[in-house]
């Protein structure tokens, strides 16, 4: 039996994995701390949260709905539904990898990476593996570009905030493909998971031991609250890392407003949010 930590605003973990990190702050404060925030991963699909805002800022992508993407031969066709018409939308939803390989080659190296150090986001390293020229198709799966949940977070704030001057449309419509659901108490979740392989010594791809992501934030009026939640598996799973984070983070997400004070804001200090209080019973 493993033991998992819980925060003090009373967390509970539904995940079975080795690692998991989970942090969720506003802009003045942690609530929620579990594990090293600064450990490094690829982005894998999450990435498609900063190429959403390159895309319509760039005017490549128009609206939820343009443009259409034709599935050709040769594309990465892993899921059957891949295998059919994209839109912006169908792209997030259904975190489709060749929609946004054609993405990156219609912007060009020079402007992907002007965008992406623009935006600080993780080690902004898009060059791709080392000698094999595809930076453009792979740098973020797995390959070149790493960040850490504490990068992700940070990334998120920047975007709430409007810190970068890319166009009000870029912001709005990543933030309209990116809603998940609505959850209690008028709070509404907009994310994106990401899963991939973890990397053995050696440096090859483990297709049997997978890391996942689920990250974005909870918002309610003007009220806002990031995540990041990454786990890493120690023996092979049925379903994928990216779902089972996304499942577990909304556990934690419910709890956290479960925790709200009656003014609606976020009543854990910071303090309090990073101590342990107590070590969970589960099985893993």
């Amino acid at each position: 039996m493993k033991k998992l930590l819980l925060v003090a605003i009373g967390l509970l973990s539904a995940v079975v994995s080795a690692q998991n990190c989970f942090v969720a702050q506003t802009a003045q404060e942690i609530i929620a701390q579990e594990g090293d925030t600064n450990l490094t991963y690829a982005p894998m699909s999450t990435f498609k949260i900063p190429l959403s805002l390159i895309g319509f800022d760039s005017g490549i992508l128009v609206d939820e709905m343009q443009p259409v993407w034709s599935f050709k031969e040769g594309y990465v066709d892993w899921r059957d539904v891949w295998k059919q018409d994209q839109t912006p939308k169908s792209w997030i939803k259904e975190s489709c990898v060749w929609y946004s390989q054609v993405l990156t080659q219609k912007l060009g190296m020079p402007v992907f990476q002007n965008y992406v150090t623009q935006f600080d986001y993780g080690n902004k390293d898009v060059s791709g593996d080392s000698g094999q020229n595809n930076g453009l198709s792979q740098s973020w799966l797995g390959s070149s570009l790493r960040i850490s949940s504490a990068q992700q977070c940070t990334f998120l704030q920047q975007m709430l905030a409007g810190k970068w001057p890319i166009k009000p449309q870029a912001y709005a419509m990543t933030k309209k493909i990116l809603f998940v659901e609505e959850l209690k108490n008028g709070w509404i979740l907009y994310g994106k998971t990401g899963t991939g392989s973890l990397i053995n010594q050696d440096g090859s791809k483990n297709p049997d031991l997978n890391h996942g992501w689920f990250v974005g934030w909870i918002e309610k009026g003007h009220q806002y609250i990031v995540f990041s939640n990454h786990l890493e598996d120690d023996k092979k799973e049925d379903v994928g890392a990216g779902r089972r984070a996304k499942a577990d983070a909304i556990t934690r997400l419910n709890a956290i407003i479960d925790q709200m004070d009656d003014t609606g804001h976020a009543g854990a200090q910071k303090e309090k949010a990073q101590s342990v209080q107590e070590e969970s019973k589960q099985q893993i």
